[in-house]
């Protein structure tokens, strides 16, 4: 169903690429967001009214708050759409991002009216008036944001959009709280009990819970998250099918939003091989990774010597001190001889969380090539994984 209502209100529906089919995915999206939830929001504000139901009043302004996420969701598909200018030159689509993070305070805004609101009711509890509306309108909301879940989950992953990825865990929250509200007014029917306060309080713990990790997520992309292990095991496996590149490293991933991916990486060639050829390579694998994977590249040459016994030799003792060190890895050796000393030149990968400083690792590491010849030096340039 969802599959066709997307061909029906957006052209180009699997051109996901495309600036313009993103647009039109956040519009239709965000439209019928607002229509449902303002749908809901009339429905269970006046059952809510009517049974004198803290909890169902509560759920009826989730709602409403909903419908002003989808707003905002619209707003910044708009504005994420516009192309790249003078002032932003790698385009507007992180304002996805800012989006989230405005839907997440607005969630957690209206949680903490809710549980303050569900406290004073446990303090002071009314009747709650039980009917057969309040079972029809409960079910109809639950069934509704379920399906709202899955519409914005299948298409936030289609389209890779935070804003859709926020309102899908919104949705998922929302079928959970409603469906505490309706087991609260069966059980306070069955038993007697006033149960209204408390799953007020409960409702307005998963509603906070859900914009706490809507503004993790969200920040974390603006800051600069670690790039998808997928992305960089398809860029590594795609690279190394040419021949003309030996291994490759430094590769470093800015993710601007969806659709604005740029990446930069070292290719290790052959130093002997032609370097026309070796470049045409290069400008073929910078287009084909762009029309593949939507990614914008920059890739460095890095000619390396592969018929130097000696060189060959000596890299493979240094790698095997660099080993020694867990998690540790050496990339760049190059080797540059002289009258008095020789220079042995590489890069140290170390991970961030890694116990020993990196300060550290690079005299030991000195001192035991120095064990090997005391006229070699070490020129080590530390990179982060």
């Amino acid at each position: 169903m969802i599959d066709l209502l997307t061909h029906m209100f957006v052209a180009d529906s699997d051109d996901t690429q495309n600036p313009k089919v993103r647009h039109s995915y956040g519009m239709f999206t965000g439209t019928v967001g607002i229509i449902v939830n303002i749908l809901l929001f009339f429905g269970k504000l006046i059952i809510g009214t009517l049974a004198s139901s803290v909890s169902i009043r509560a759920d009826a302004i989730n709602n409403l708050s909903d419908a002003g996420s989808s707003l905002i969701s619209l707003v910044s598909f708009k504005i994420s759409s516009k192309p790249a200018d003078r002032e932003h030159p790698f385009g507007h689509s992180r304002i996805e991002y800012i989006a989230s993070i405005i839907v997440s305070f607005f969630i957690m805004h209206v949680a903490v009216g809710l549980l303050t609101e569900s406290f004073d009711r446990i303090l002071h509890p009314k009747e709650t008036i039980f009917g057969i509306a309040t079972v029809v309108i409960l079910s109809i909301s639950i069934a509704a944001k379920g399906w709202l879940y899955i519409l914005n989950r299948n298409i936030g992953r289609k389209i890779n959009s935070s804003v859709m990825g926020a309102t899908a865990a919104d949705s998922l929250s929302d079928v959970m709280a409603t469906s505490a509200v309706l087991l609260s007014a069966v059980i306070s029917r069955i038993t007697g009990f006033d149960t209204d306060g408390y799953m007020g309080m409960a409702v307005a713990v998963l509603i906070f819970i859900s914009g706490l990790k809507i503004l993790v997520d969200a920040s974390n992309n603006l800051l600069g998250a670690p790039p998808d292990p997928d992305m960089l095991g398809h860029i590594t496996e795609y690279v190394k099918k040419y021949d003309e590149v030996l291994d490759i490293h430094d590769i470093v991933i800015h993710n601007y939003g969806p659709g604005r991916c740029f990446a930069s990486f070292h290719a290790e060639v052959d130093g002997k091989q032609d370097v026309y050829e070796t470049h045409d390579a290069i400008d073929n694998i910078e287009r084909e990774l762009s029309e593949m994977y939507g990614i914008h590249c920059a890739v460095h040459l890095d000619p390396i010597v592969t018929d130097d016994p000696f060189a060959e030799e000596l890299r493979e003792r240094v790698d095997a001190i660099v080993n020694m060190y867990d998690g540790v890895t050496m990339h760049d050796f190059r080797m540059v001889t002289g009258p008095t000393h020789s220079n042995l030149i590489f890069d140290l990968v170390i991970p961030y969380e890694y116990k020993i400083p990196a300060s550290q690792i690079k005299d030991e590491i000195d001192g035991k090539i120095k064990k090997i010849d005391k006229n070699y030096y070490t020129v080590i340039t530390i990179d982060q994984a």
